[in-house]
């Protein structure tokens, strides 16, 4: 599994407790059959959970600042 990008957390309906509204998440490959409509990301446990894709917008942050977070990601 490796980390693809990283996404901000718009909606967290009935998983507040997996997900922070507004933090940025490390975004890993999906599985092979994964749906479409959902992106597997690093939750607050530490492992990768599918949830909907619309719950979150893809973000840019620069290659020195992805560079740092993906030093603290543990896949």
């Amino acid at each position: 599994m490796k980390v693809i990008g990283f996404a901000i957390c718009l909606n967290n309906e009935d998983y507040s407790v997996s997900l922070e509204l507004h933090k940025v998440y490390a975004v890993v490959t999906p599985y092979e059959n994964d749906p479409a409509e959902y992106i597997r990301v690093i939750d607050e446990s530490g492992e990768d959970y599918l949830f909907p894709s619309n719950w979150f917008e893809s973000v840019s942050l620069g290659t020195r600042l992805e560079a740092k977070l993906l030093e603290s990601v543990t896949v």
